[in-house]
């Protein structure tokens, strides 16, 4: 369900998973928990999902980003002048009173990181959470999800960005 965000699609990629998993018990090498095992074929099953529903979508994406460098780029970042291509004011990181790994174990702030997650754009948030919550290796995310690497990492620090900025507004705010 975390990974979808659809419970008939989440029930269906689990009912898949077990189908592969019982078709294709002869191939279990039995080196590993069967759990883990079928835990591995859900993940596939659900990059399988992902790869299928965004292709189009990371087609089109990747088109209008690259017209909005400009207007995305410098709502963070002088444009000219002295300064150029430094943080606006308005926008540069602010001090947090906690270490980022002190956050990572609250429970509140985990809740405002997955709000965030939530209000990206759906293609970043699926970059950003193979990449920084499922650990995946950027070839692996550009092969599954059909994305060069430059998109990718293009991809990634706009949704941090957009990250920082939602967490600084809610968490400032709590």
């Amino acid at each position: 369900m975390y990974r979808v965000k659809n419970r008939e699609v989440a029930e269906d990629l689990v009912q898949e998973t077990f189908l592969s998993g019982l078709n294709g018990l002869d191939r279990f090498r039995h080196d590993c928990p069967e759990k883990s095992w079928l835990y591995n074929i859900l993940r596939n099953k659900i990059i399988d999902h992902f790869r299928k529903k965004t292709n189009q979508e990371i087609k089109r994406s990747s088109t209008s980003q690259e017209i909005d460098d400009d207007t995305f780029f410098y709502q963070y970042f002088k444009k000219e002048g002295k300064g150029a291509n430094h943080w606006n004011e308005s926008a540069a990181p602010k001090d947090m009173d906690i270490s980022p790994d002190q956050l990572m174990e609250r429970e509140e702030f985990m809740q405002f990181l997955l709000l965030c997650l939530s209000l990206l754009p759906e293609t970043w948030e699926k970059v950003f959470t193979l990449k920084n919550i499922e650990d995946l290796t950027t070839p692996e995310i550009c092969k599954e999800l059909n994305i060069t690497s430059s998109n990718l990492w293009t991809i990634i620090h706009r949704a941090k960005l957009q990250l920082r900025d939602c967490l600084e507004k809610r968490w400032q705010d709590k």
